[in-house]
This record gives structure tokens, sequence and C-alpha cells, in this order.
């Protein structure tokens, strides 16, 4: 390799950084969250999909309706968040190949197939919002990724009409690092890896 990441920069998307379960009251301005989606938007998809939609849930009104869809050890930290994601996923993504693929006629593989879509959408969608919580950190931001919510609640509230259902959630801004939790142990490489 002929670059790598210094180990400041490791440190920050990796090694130092946590999963955040508490905020400063610091706001993450709209100008941070599109350089934000410039850079996660980057992340390589199969077929240069991309069907993850985000929504940036900043507003108090925004937030109570956020809020009943969340479970009870959730609701704290996602009403004191100042930004909560909503990553999602487009379950007709493949309308927009013809601009994200040009070069091939990608549509025509999906149209019609139910199973395919939902594996691609889902598996693409969930990589990136990874890259949504990369960037964030190499932006400086601290993230809070969260499941323990009612996706059906979020998908009537949120995406009603609409193709998009919901992923997974995520808390954005600067952590109150006296809520965290000391780091949860991870598995070894001999316990989660094989080199054959």
């Amino acid at each position: 390799m002929s670059k790598k990441l210094s180990d400041e920069g490791l440190d920050l998307l990796f090694r130092n950084a946590h999963s955040q379960n508490g905020w400063l009251p610091e706001p993450v301005s709209d100008a941070v969250l599109k350089e934000l989606y410039a850079l996660l938007k980057l992340g390589p998809t199969s077929s240069n999909s991309c069907p993850a939609r985000f929504v940036f849930v900043t507003s108090t009104e925004a937030k109570e309706k956020l809020l009943p869809c969340v479970a009870p050890g959730n609701q704290e930290k996602t009403r004191n968040a100042p930004v909560v994601t909503i990553i999602a996923q487009d379950m007709e993504f493949y309308e927009q190949l013809p601009k994200l693929a040009p070069h091939r006629d990608a549509r025509s593989g999906f149209v019609g197939q139910k199973d395919l879509i939902e594996a691609t959408a889902f598996r693409n969608g969930s990589l990136q919002g990874a890259y949504l919580i990369m960037a964030a950190r190499a932006l400086g931001l601290d993230c809070g990724p969260m499941s323990g919510f009612d996706n059906k609640k979020v998908d009537d509230v949120f995406f009603s009409g609409t193709t998009w259902k919901s992923n997974f959630i995520c808390g954005l801004g600067i952590g109150d690092q006296a809520k965290l939790y000391p780091r949860a142990p991870r598995l070894d490489f001999s316990e989660a890896c094989k080199i054959i």
C-alpha cells in the first residue's frame, strides 16, 4: 500500500470512537449534513445502486413524531441528539439506475425481481449507513446507531405513500463523554476470521 491513514485518523474512525449514549447541546449545521452526504455517497454499492435514503431529523416537531417509534431505553438519547438520521432504503432504487449506471442496462435485471430488490436494497443500504458513520466520524461528529425502534411505525409516520423503508437510526452530534460505557469486548482474529 502506498498510502495509509495516520494513527490519528485511525483513532478518530475506529480506536477511540464509541457509540454515544448522550449528547452535548451543540447543533449540527445543514452545511455539515450536506458535507456528510457528499462524502458518504462516494462509498461503493453494487451496480452503483445507491439505494439508501437519509432523513435528518433535527426539528423538535419531527423528533416528537419519532420518539413514540423508539424503544423506551433509546428515547432520551433520541430526544437529546442534535440530529437523528433515519437510514432507509428506496425499494424502487433501480429506477435510478439509468442515471447511476449509464454504461449498461442495470435496471431491467431488477424489474419484477422482488427477492433481488429486497436483498440488494438492504445490503447496499446498510453499507451506505456504515459509510454515514465513518464519514460523520471523519468530520468530527460522534455517532449513536440504534436498532431499538419499530420499523413499521417509522415507515408509517415518515414514509407513508412512498417506496422508502427504514433500516436503522443514528444519532449525530458531539457526544457527552460522561455517558459513555466502557468499550465492550470484541472477538479475536482467531474467533472471527479464517485465512484459506
